[in-house]
């Protein structure tokens, strides 16, 4: 079978960054999905008018079976070959649970439902946060942020952020990166790859209206970038094509930082 014409779905497909890596893949069929029915076909007719073969539609990620409706509608559609895995909210929710829950819970739902219809060369590429890399390795909310879905999970990782959603958001990210290495002897036996992708600073909607909220702070971070700069969505896009490709074809359970080089500066700092 031609491996070029299977199809890349991408949630989040409505986003900034979700939009980029649907661009990023204009020679494969693409399957775009986001929460609200009237965003995903406001993108599939963009994308469409452009000459993408591209369908969509709507799906709670953090509805198990919603998830199974998304994988129904792609196994009609064509062979899976990747899932790109963009949506995602930001502290600026000021809700722990909806944090914990969209960005990670869901998570683990979606990897799961598309193991059933990965095969030899399929790939997950998780949206992690360079904020990830803030949060040091410890036992006790590593092993709850490695199994979101149990039942004491959010109370346990819950201890640990102060009440804060941004912190939460840290934690949630770093339990992305955890999920790769768990699911990659899973994933790895059908000849399958899972890795994560850690932007920083990236212009999207949802990073613009985390600047317009803390503009000092992004201000600083843009000058303690060592490329001094924010980062485009097509920055994290053209990452994510590779990782997909099969010249990443030995990379898996991984997180590759897209960020200028600033997590280590953030590090140093302390902001």
């Amino acid at each position: 079978m031609n491996t070029d014409k299977k199809l890349i779905v991408i949630t989040g497909g409505a986003g900034g960054i979700g939009q980029a890596c649907a661009r990023a893949f204009k020679n494969q069929p693409l399957v775009i999905t986001d929460y609200a029915q009237e965003s995903v076909d406001k993108t599939v007719a963009i994308l469409a008018k452009e000459g993408f073969d591209v369908s969509g539609i709507a799906c709670d990620i953090t509805d198990k079976n919603d998830v199974e409706k998304l994988v129904n509608y792609v196994s009609e559609k064509g062979t899976f070959k990747a899932l790109v895995h963009t949506a995602g909210v930001s502290g600026t929710v000021k809700d722990l649970n909806k944090v914990f829950t969209i960005d990670l819970v869901a998570t683990e739902l979606l990897v799961d439902a598309f193991y059933k219809v990965a095969d030899q060369d399929s790939v997950a590429v998780l949206l992690s946060s360079m904020m990830a890399h803030t949060i040091p390795a410890n036992k006790e909310y590593d092993e709850a942020l490695q199994n979101p879905q149990a039942a004491d999970s959010f109370a346990t990782v819950s201890k640990f952020v102060n009440g804060s959603s941004d912190v939460m958001y840290n934690f949630a990210k770093r339990g992305v990166i955890l999920l790769t290495h768990k699911h990659a002897d899973k994933w790895g036996e059908k000849g399958a790859r899972i890795v994560s992708v850690s932007p920083g600073v990236i212009e999207t909607p949802m990073g613009l209206k985390a600047a317009e909220e803390h503009p000092e702070r992004m201000e600083m971070i843009k000058q303690a970038t060592p490329l001094k700069r924010n980062g485009k969505p097509e920055d994290v896009a053209d990452v994510i094509h590779f990782l997909v490709s099969d010249a990443a074809r030995f990379i898996t359970s991984t997180d590759v930082l897209v960020d200028g080089g600033v997590i280590h500066n953030i590090k140093k700092m302390g902001i």
